[in-house]
């Protein structure tokens, strides 16, 4: 049971359900039927994607074997695929961060503890090194002095100055001097770790919503973006997560983790879906360089082939 649990974390979603789903070799050629569709949205289940971007795909791919339009195993797994990527695609080109047109760019990141939040904020800040940008982090998440210390140590691996307050102080006084830090030294980009908030603790929300008044009133339009970093291994708990946060504040974009070869990549679906959100970066490892641009066409080969 034990090899049979990791053959399916390790198997890509075509493998999985050419062997759950299409196991009789003339199911395309009757046409599938309730037994096949039903094994088949068992598999997407599984794979967290979620009821409704399960049955929207599952419907579409039943219409097109019965129409003839789909008659062999390639046939299906091409407009599986297509299908996928018109589900993910959410932009022209999600990489590109938004630079402010006067002052430093103000970028904040929220999410619920753990799920890589601070780890995002060094990796976004190599990014936008690279593409020539100045770059100071904020230790904005006050309310654990670990995470304090992990963005500080971020900050000089990679060479950017770290604004941070008193740990239990006030995040949002953190943003503001930040972005008083930049503002003086010529900085141009500004990544506000913000505390992982309990997304069930209305209080900690609109500490959250304090941070975005404040950044607001001493940078007219800022932030200018903000990005909430999600765990893609925790499935629908992530979607509960992200719309809670969508109440509190305005995201401009998810950031998907822990995309580092699991199967279960099919929650970047259902969060695309569900969110009616951007997917903007995938992270897929523990590096700095493990931050990618999210490719929706790309995302669902490898999705389809297992090697996310």
């Amino acid at each position: 049971m034990a090899d049979g649990r990791m053959k399916d974390r390790n198997e890509g979603l075509w493998a999985r359900i050419k062997r759950f789903a299409l196991t009789d070799v003339g199911a395309l050629m009757r046409g599938l039927n309730a037994e096949d569709l039903e094994r088949m949205e068992r598999v997407l289940i599984e794979a967290d994607f979620g009821v409704p971007a399960t049955v929207e795909l599952t419907q579409a791919l039943e219409d097109e074997v019965r129409t003839g339009k789909l008659k062999t195993e390639d046939d299906l797994r091409r407009a599986l695929e297509g299908r996928l990527a018109a589900l993910l695609d959410g932009m022209d080109n999600p990489g590109a961060v938004a630079r402010s047109e006067s002052g430093p760019t103000v970028i904040l990141l929220i999410g619920v503890n753990g799920t890589g939040k601070t780890t995002t904020a060094a990796k976004l800040a190599r990014r936008l090194q690279r593409e020539g940008r100045k770059v100071l982090l904020a230790a904005a998440d006050t309310y654990r002095a670990g995470a304090i210390s992990q963005l500080q140590v971020w900050s000089e691996r990679l060479g950017v100055p770290c604004v941070a307050g008193a740990p239990g102080g006030d995040p949002a006084a953190v943003a503001f001097d930040a972005i008083d830090a930049a503002a003086s030294r010529g900085i141009d980009t500004v990544i506000v770790d913000t505390a992982g908030r309990l997304h069930t603790q209305e209080g900690l929300m609109e500490e959250l919503r304090k941070v975005v008044r404040v950044v607001g009133r001493r940078l007219p339009g800022a932030p200018h973006e903000t990005l909430l970093v999600l765990d893609g291994t925790v499935g629908q708990n992530a979607i509960q997560q992200g719309r809670l946060f969508t109440q509190a504040v305005a995201p401009t974009g998810i950031v998907v983790t822990k995309l580092d070869g699991s199967a279960r990549g099919g929650a970047v679906t259902a969060l695309r879906r569900e969110l009616g959100l951007p997917i903007r970066f995938i992270g897929t490892g523990e590096t700095l360089d493990d931050l990618e641009a999210f490719d929706s066409r790309r995302f669902a080969e490898h999705l389809l082939a297992g090697s996310i």
